[in-house]
């Protein structure tokens, strides 16, 4: 843990509640897609991942751990390039400003963030997300100026699970994939630590994913990211 230099985090569901965040959101576009109609609305929900039955987004699903892009994809199969194109810029758009301007902070976030950074680790976010809806929830958090990079979807080639993300993170800080901890609470954050050869995997059960969805992948699971600065600071 004492070569841990940089910590790469993922935001919905790690720093952000999830469900408290998205689902308004998601309920609007997927009406937008259904053109108003209820029924239909629901049954885009539910194919991008959203379960009823518990209110919550299933782990590892399109809307839990996948792109605009992969949301437009799903609900609109019909679309040619530039339309497509076209919509994924309007979800970028939208769920930048309403994302932005309603994140709910998981409890514990903000003071740990804090003592991370006065450890003198490098910071970074690495989301599904855009990477202008990243900053400006950082920004709403009151926590930009503690993280040294973002990155979106769009702000790399391949986003995760691919290595890409971690890549760019050494690039920018000089660091070896090696002394970068991530942390997330989808299989697709784990993935992207484990193909990137990250030093640390660290699965949070703050968000969508579950202690056996994330087991296989994860070197440790915690409750939240509350509990991450103790965590490395026994490891040491």
């Amino acid at each position: 843990m004492a070569d841990i230099k940089g910590i790469l985090f993922d935001k919905d569901g790690t720093l952000v509640d999830f469900h408290a965040t998205w689902f308004a959101i998601g309920d609007i576009l997927a009406l937008r897609a259904a053109d108003g109609d209820r029924d239909r609305a629901n049954d885009l929900l539910d194919v991008a991942g959203f379960d009823f039955a518990t209110h919550s987004f299933r782990p590892d699903s399109i809307f839990a751990a996948g792109t605009n892009a992969d949301i437009v994809s799903l609900w609109y199969p019909h679309l040619a390039n530039g339309a497509r194109q076209a919509l994924i810029a309007e979800f970028d758009r939208f769920t930048t400003e309403e994302g932005a301007s309603k994140p709910v902070v998981l409890p514990g976030c903000r003071e740990a963030l804090a003592a991370l950074h006065a450890t003198g680790r490098q910071l970074g976010i690495a989301t599904n997300d855009s990477t202008g809806g990243a900053e400006r929830t950082l920004l709403a958090l009151g926590v930009a100026q503690m993280f040294a990079a973002t990155y979106g979807y769009d702000a790399v080639a391949n986003p995760k699970p691919a290595p890409d993300t971690v890549y760019a993170f050494c690039d920018f800080t000089g660091l070896r994939p090696s002394q970068v901890a991530m942390v997330g609470d989808n299989r697709h954050d784990l993935e992207m630590a484990k193909a990137a050869g990250a030093g640390l995997a660290v699965g949070v059960l703050s968000g969508t994913g579950t202690r056996d969805s994330l087991s296989q992948l994860a070197d440790v699971i915690l409750d939240s990211v509350a509990d991450l600065p103790e965590y490395l600071a026994v490891q040491a």
